[in-house]
């Protein structure tokens, strides 16, 4: 008979590998959004108008996620202070 092993990958162990995204900090979002900026600037003097509105296009989202990442973990860790353990001890 054949090997049939290519027919279902998944009854032998193989398993797919998942796709990681990158966990980018708080300052390289932000570096990355003013750095559209500063290369979106460049172009525009160069004479390359379309490639500068496209890069600079870049960089709002970017530093609208940088200023939600710092927010969103600023937010954790005031509720984590308030939050209690559900143990309370009265004295």
């Amino acid at each position: 008979m054949e090997n049939l092993n290519f027919i279902d990958p998944l009854l032998h162990g193989i398993t797919p590998e998942k796709s990681k995204i990158p966990n980018l900090s708080t300052k390289q979002l932000l570096f990355a959004g003013v750095g559209s900026l500063i290369a979106s600037a460049v172009l525009k003097k160069a004479g390359q108008n379309k490639t500068a509105a496209v890069v600079g296009s870049l960089a709002l989202p970017l530093i609208a996620s940088a200023c939600y990442k710092q927010y969103s973990k600023v937010s954790k860790a005031k509720s984590e202070i308030n939050d209690s353990s559900g143990i309370e001890y009265n004295h």
